[in-house]
């Protein structure tokens, strides 16, 4: 595969254009994804210096009617359940728009309450009251606790003791003890150990082993992939990319290949990045393809933070470590 270039405008004009799609089946199928997408979109801009595609303000009270009254966080939609992963993008939107006052005290209480009620005896947190356990969950609860500055030792300890049964013997972590390893679970817990400054929790051993078997997740195409024997994916561009940027091994990959296997899945007609090359794009690999060129260094786009998948010039105000 040829080296392309990075088709921005065409990106830009394919994000922006996603919320004016509400006369399609899809637009509706997806607003169990609405939030999340949003989050995916903005980032995609900011990263391409293109922020202002969206209407700040409109964005801003699409994220506040997402407000679930009956658990405290954020929901995907209006009118539906407050879940972990949809607080965490709201969030994440919130604050890249330098807008998170907006919550007001009495909301950000309630927030902080329904993060710290999901998490579970043994450290690990539950999306919600559904109680689905998931080292995603962990990961998020984290996040949104460090970008709102809450983050404590009563927390945060048992968490990094839930995280650490978590890693495998090859090297990976699975979404629970025991589980399967998984390069977007290696993701979750290494940079939940880097919000809260415990990467040293690690042995050196460990952070080999982890480094190595996701070096491995690169194919001879030069796409990467999130376990053994499965096809490369764009997504893991970055679950696997800001993995070992965080450990300071992201040369461990061959960014030549990968640069090209990202640039030949973006659609030249329309923008966007698919998952393949020649498969339909959407705005989830979109954002990840964009957020791996990043990491690499690519040319004309807004350095990106491995462990918040947001720009530095937004997370440096997050909280990084926890008060005793």
């Amino acid at each position: 595969m040829g080296q392309k270039e990075l088709l921005k405008e065409k990106h830009i004009n394919y994000v922006g254009s996603l919320d004016s799609k509400k006369a399609d089946l899809e637009y509706w199928l997806s607003e169990h994804l609405r939030l999340n997408g949003v989050y995916w979109g903005l980032t995609a801009l900011h990263l391409l210096d293109s922020i202002d595609t969206f209407n700040k303000e409109e964005v801003i009270e699409f994220v506040l009617s997402c407000w679930d009254e009956n658990t405290g966080g954020f929901a995907a939609y209006p009118r539906h359940d407050g879940h972990l992963l949809t607080t965490l993008s709201g969030l994440q939107i919130l604050a890249t728009f330098d807008a998170l006052d907006r919550l007001g005290s009495e909301k950000e209480d309630r927030l902080v309450n329904f993060v710290l009620c999901n998490q579970k005896p043994d450290g690990s947190f539950q999306g919600d009251s559904f109680g689905e356990v998931d080292t995603r969950f962990v990961y998020t609860a984290l996040s949104c606790l460090s970008i709102l500055n809450k983050l404590t030792k009563e927390v945060v300890d048992p968490a990094v003791e839930y995280i650490a049964r978590c890693y495998n013997f090859d090297g990976g972590f699975g979404l629970n003890p025991e589980a399967e390893s998984h390069a977007a679970q290696a993701f979750t817990c290494i940079g939940a150990l880097a919000i809260v400054g415990k990467l040293d929790t690690l042995t050196n051993d460990q952070k080999e082993n982890i480094a190595v078997w996701l070096s491995e997740r690169q194919l001879p195409e030069g796409g990467l992939n999130g376990r053994p024997s499965k096809l490369p994916d764009v997504c893991y561009s970055w679950w696997v990319l800001s993995t070992l940027a965080i450990l300071g091994k992201a040369d461990w990959i061959d960014f030549s290949k990968l640069t090209d296997f990202i640039l030949n899945c973006q659609d030249p007609k329309n923008g966007g990045i698919s998952d393949r090359p020649d498969n339909e794009v959407d705005v989830f690999h979109t954002v990840f393809g964009i957020g791996g060129l990043s990491i690499m260094g690519y040319p004309g786009l807004k350095e990106i933070d491995p462990v918040y998948c947001m720009p530095y010039t937004v997370t440096k105000k997050f909280q990084r470590s926890y008060a005793d």
